[in-house]
Order: C-alpha cells, then structure tokens, then sequence
C-alpha cells in the first residue's frame, strides 16, 4: 500500500494509514467481543489448569498487538510533527525578510542528495567543518558578549593560534550530532536535546581540564542549582536554546556554504582544517601544561621546554587565557 500524490486537486486527504486504522478499531472492538464472550462461555467451563494454555496464548498475542499499535502510534506521532515542522520551517524560509537566508533543513537536505555532495548529510567531512565554524563563531560570540556585558574586549580563545575555543566547536559537533535526527522536528526536540548535549559536553570539558591542569577556566559555585560548579540550571537552558538556535537556523545556515564548497577541493581543506587543530590543540595543551608548571616553579628540563617557554611566556598565556586559574 502506498499514497500516490499527482496533484493537490486529486491528493486524497484520507491516508491509507487512517483507513487502515478505521478498520483496525472496527477489529479492535471485535476482539474485544470475543474477549467478553470467552469469558461468559469458556473461560468457567473447565478447571485453571486446562484453561492456563488457552488463556496465555490470548494474553500473548493481544500484548503483541499492543506493542504493535504503540510503535505505530509512536512513529504516525513522529510523521505528524516531522510533516508540521517541515512545512513551519520551509514556510519561514521563504517568507524571511532579512538580509541573511536561512533555508529550511528539508530543502537543504534535498540538495545535497541532487549534488552527491562531499559533506552531505551529518558525515565527517561535515563534522570537520562544523568544528571549524564553531570553534570561530563561539569566540566572536562571548567577545562581543564581554564588551556589551563588561565594557571591555578579552581574549575567549581556547588555542594559543588563532580565535579558536574547541569547547564551542566540540559542542557544536555534539549538539548536531544529538539533534541531527531531529532537525526536521518541532524545535522542543533541539530543546531539550541541547540542554543534555550541551550540558554533558560543558561538564566534561571543566573536568578534564581541572584533572589534567589542575585550573578551571568558569566555575558556577555561586550559581543556584549548579553541579559541582561545572554547569547549572541557566547555562543548561541557554544551551537548549541555542539547540533551537542551532538546529533551526545556524546549522541550515552554515550546511548552506558548506555546499558551496566543491567537492574537487572539499575533502582536501577538510584534512588541511583537522591536520591545524591537532597540530594546535597539542601545542596550547604543552604550552598551558608548561606554564601550570613554571607556576609551581618547575625549572625546563631540557631544550624543548626552554623552547616553550620562550615562545610561550607566562605574560603570553595570561593574555591567551585570562580567566584560567590554577588551584593551589
């Protein structure tokens, strides 16, 4: 069985799902008869021990039916909000008046079928550059944020070369890999997808960084429902909406440029992208881990310690990483 739809005129309103299930509550009812009448006429008629068989095979075989109708329920629920959340958003994109397009997640996904593109779907090369963007824009985001909250503007970076944070580029890597599923659903999945992902990704950041160098870089002790000063309540909301936020207009957004991208060079700047974050992401981990030990007076060792820690100076990491802070 399958719905044909030629054209709005002819398109049948009735879904071959609802007829079905027209005819199953007619069965439903049925059964529920024979139930009645099993019990008038059977179920009294011999001892338990011979009715025990008779009974458990129609127990069975009506909780079969039972689980059948919740998936059912469960994915005809999921088509409903899938279908309603596809239209909301192609609707938005089409009648957005601002100067930036943001195109439904549905159509964007449709192209990159039609193109076999290289970062189609949610595949590594998509995941690469999705750390890339968010590691970037995380860090123009909380500057601009510290100059309209305290008036001056701050290093927020992660790495010790370029405006890159990996906490917002992991984050985002984890909120699209959490929500991809979801992106054309109703924005209460990004929600509260969101709020775990970015959450747990936030908690485990602050704990490897405190288990490895003995510092934090944001503590929410004075934060009302905090765990452990690694995240609380307001934050975890934040990051639920910026899962709405995400989902619904920077991913589309950022899957829009990627696309742009052609597939002859695309796979080839992805490697270049990742082969400069590990090469980053080990030299601020040496220098910062250096410089936790020159704190503690910890003299070089040797040549390649020396090296860092004149490339890397504690006046350098202090401007790199103002808010981390060592515990004694």
């Amino acid at each position: 069985m399958g719905n044909k739809i030629q054209s709005s005129k002819n398109f049948d309103k009735k879904t071959d799902l609802e007829k079905e299930t027209i005819r199953l509550l007619t069965i439903t009812d049925d059964t529920e008869k024979y139930v009645q009448d099993y019990y008038k006429n059977h179920l009294y008629e011999k001892s338990p021990d011979e009715t025990k068989n008779e009974v458990n095979e129609l127990v069975s075989s009506i909780q079969r039916a039972s689980a059948n109708l919740v998936k059912a329920y469960i994915t005809a629920s999921s088509l409903t909000d899938e279908l309603k959340a596809r239209w909301k958003d192609w609707k938005k994109s089409k009648k957005n008046k601002l100067p930036i397009d943001f195109p439904a997640n549905g159509i964007i996904d449709i192209q990159e079928q039609k193109l076999n593109h290289f970062a189609k779907g949610l595949n590594f090369y998509k995941l690469i550059w999705i750390l890339f963007i968010g590691s970037f824009a995380g860090v123009i985001v909380e500057s601009l944020w510290c100059v309209l909250k305290h008036g001056y503007l701050e290093s927020r970076t992660g790495l010790v070369y370029g405006p890159f944070n990996l906490l917002y580029g992991v984050g985002a890597i984890a909120i699209s890999a959490a929500l991809y599923k979801f992106r054309n659903h109703g924005g209460h999945f990004s929600f509260l997808g969101g709020i775990i992902a970015g959450s747990v990704v936030e908690y485990l950041c602050s704990w490897g960084q405190e288990l490895i160098f003995g510092s934090r870089s944001w503590d929410y002790s004075e934060m009302p429902f905090n765990i452990n000063g690694r995240i609380c309540l307001l934050y975890s909301f934040f990051w639920g909406f910026l899962g709405i936020l995400w989902m619904k207009k920077l991913y589309p957004q950022i899957a829009k440029l990627i696309l742009k991208i052609p597939n002859s060079i695309g796979k080839r700047f992805s490697w270049v992208i990742l082969a400069f974050f590990i090469i980053n992401a080990s030299v601020s981990f040496t220098s910062v881990y250096r410089w936790s030990q020159r704190l503690d007076n910890v003299a070089a060792q040797n040549s390649f310690w020396k090296i860092i820690d004149k490339r890397f100076p504690n006046e350098r990491m202090e401007k790199i990483y103002p808010n981390m802070i060592f515990k004694d």
